[in-house]
């Protein structure tokens, strides 16, 4: 027997009963593992873009509609009804609605127009150009506020030089884009020849652009445009919207025009799928005869 089972027992002997021998027997060590007291809480899994825009479509088909979200009427027949609703505000304005297909690298729909009958006076453009030499004088004679070369980079830089339009010739673009791109680029103002702001027939652009106004979609492709005054004829406000809708057409590829050049031809179309007319008060009228 070894030494410390006989101490043990002598020790043990001292003690009464059974208590004194558990007291001093030696324990055995356990290994264990402490028991999980609390699962981890699982994270909800991120809706990819195609689960949140299915989820968009969903709510937007159990939203409450208009009544006249399927109701189609002619244009002349619209026009009477919003004029009835604006009875009392004479000068209550028109707004046309396009809505285009947008697809994938489907450019957002922009361009230029005049109007028939205006419904507001309109804002001049504040012009800058660059152009040198010959190019240089006959923008000035066609009436750009501001003409010169690469010096000009600076001053648009620190703002000294405002402008509301943009243009530049082909020889200078190259020059000008590694430093104003990252300036006029997010404002929309970076000349470029998609655009038809990078030219050398300077002097006719501008001489083009003079009584014009400017019309652009949003990142849908949906188009609004304040198209006439309450208080205008009907054939007015037809002409104009008659007119508006064919310049949007050419644009978007609908209405090819048969004197522009090939590469014009090959463009995508961009379906218009939708055309609204409403009022301020009123409401919104899909078009039928558009």
């Amino acid at each position: 027997m070894s030494l410390a089972l006989l101490q043990l027992a002598a020790r043990c002997r001292q003690c009464s009963g059974t208590y004194g021998l558990l007291r001093y027997a030696p324990q055995r060590q356990l290994h264990y593992t402490p028991a999980v007291l609390a699962r981890k809480e699982k994270k909800p899994p991120v809706p990819t873009k195609k689960q949140l825009a299915l989820k968009e479509r969903k709510r937007a088909k159990k939203a409450k509609k208009s009544i006249y979200d399927n109701e189609k009427m002619t244009l002349s027949d619209a026009i009477n009804v919003l004029r009835a609703v604006e009875v009392a505000s004479p000068n209550a304005t028109y707004e046309l609605v396009i809505k285009t297909e947008m697809g994938k690298g489907t450019t957002i729909p922009k361009g230029r127009f005049n109007l028939p009958r205006e419904t507001k006076a309109q804002a001049k453009d504040r012009i800058l150009v660059f152009a040198e030499g010959r190019q240089a004088e006959e923008a000035k004679k066609a009436g750009a506020d501001i003409v010169g070369g690469l010096e000009l980079i600076e001053g648009i830089i620190n703002g000294r030089h405002q402008a509301t339009l943009f243009l530049c010739s082909r020889s200078l673009i190259r020059g000008i884009t590694p430093k104003l791109g990252r300036v006029l680029g997010p404002r929309g103002l970076m000349p470029s020849e998609r655009r038809g702001t990078v030219t050398d027939d300077i002097g006719g652009y501008i001489r083009r652009l003079k009584g014009t106004s400017e019309w652009k979609g949003d990142k849908e492709g949906t188009i609004r445009q304040p198209i006439a005054k309450m208080h205008f004829p009907v054939p007015d406000v037809v002409r104009n919207v008659r007119y508006f809708l064919n310049v949007v057409k050419r644009a978007t590829g609908n209405i090819r025009d048969p004197k522009a050049d090939k590469e014009a031809s090959q463009k995508p179309t961009q379906a218009i799928t939708r055309v609204l007319l409403s009022s301020r008060q009123g409401p919104s009228i899909q078009i039928a005869d558009a």
